[in-house]
């Protein structure tokens, strides 16, 4: 593969990456349909480039990084700005960006103190992801159409925020477990 379609995930990637200030300075202008718009093409950019990548081999090592950076950074920007606006609660943003944190902190210490961490999405992280993008796409749906739904978003907020803690646990259940084994072998 040659020419500019080898290149497409990472493009696609840096335009994912692009969306995460356009969304709030959208949601912030009431734009709020734009914002869904770039809310959605970010969802769909974000599985055709994982889909280019692995079905035609153009995984690079930019991209690996490249890809969860700008995920996390659309998130974080989504859940900040809705925060802001008190559509979202102060609580559930903390609760998602301390998580990714925390994910990152422990990434660097495992690679400071030499544990044997392999670093990959756990199943349950993938099923967070959806989840939380679930939850955006639903307030900015419920923004759209200016539908006020305090039980539907509570509940929303709460599912995500399950969905969350678990996921947190399941990758520090990781940590110990490298932890341990090197404290094992040593």
């Amino acid at each position: 593969m040659n020419g500019l379609f080898r290149h497409l995930p990472n493009l696609l990637t840096a335009l994912r990456l692009a969306a995460a200030p356009a969304l709030p300075a959208l949601l912030m202008h009431g734009e709020y349909s734009m914002a869904l718009g770039i809310f959605a093409f970010a969802g769909l950019s974000d599985a055709a480039d994982g889909y280019l990548a692995k079905r035609f081999g153009m995984t690079t090592r930019f991209g690996r990084y490249l890809d969860p950076a700008a995920d996390k950074l659309l998130m974080l920007a989504a859940f900040l700005t809705l925060s802001v606006m008190k559509v979202s609660p102060w609580w559930l943003a903390a609760l998602v960006i301390g998580r990714d944190v925390a994910i990152v902190l422990a990434v660097i210490m495992a690679f400071v103190m030499a544990l044997p961490l392999r670093v990959q999405p756990l199943f349950i992280g993938k099923v967070n992801t959806v989840v939380q993008v679930s939850y955006i796409g639903l307030m900015l749906i419920f923004l759209v159409f200016g539908i006020a739904a305090p039980q539907i978003s509570g509940w929303a907020a709460l599912v995500t925020a399950v969905f969350t803690i678990v996921s947190w646990f399941a990758y520090a259940g990781l940590w110990f477990g490298a932890f341990f084994a090197r404290n094992r072998i040593a």
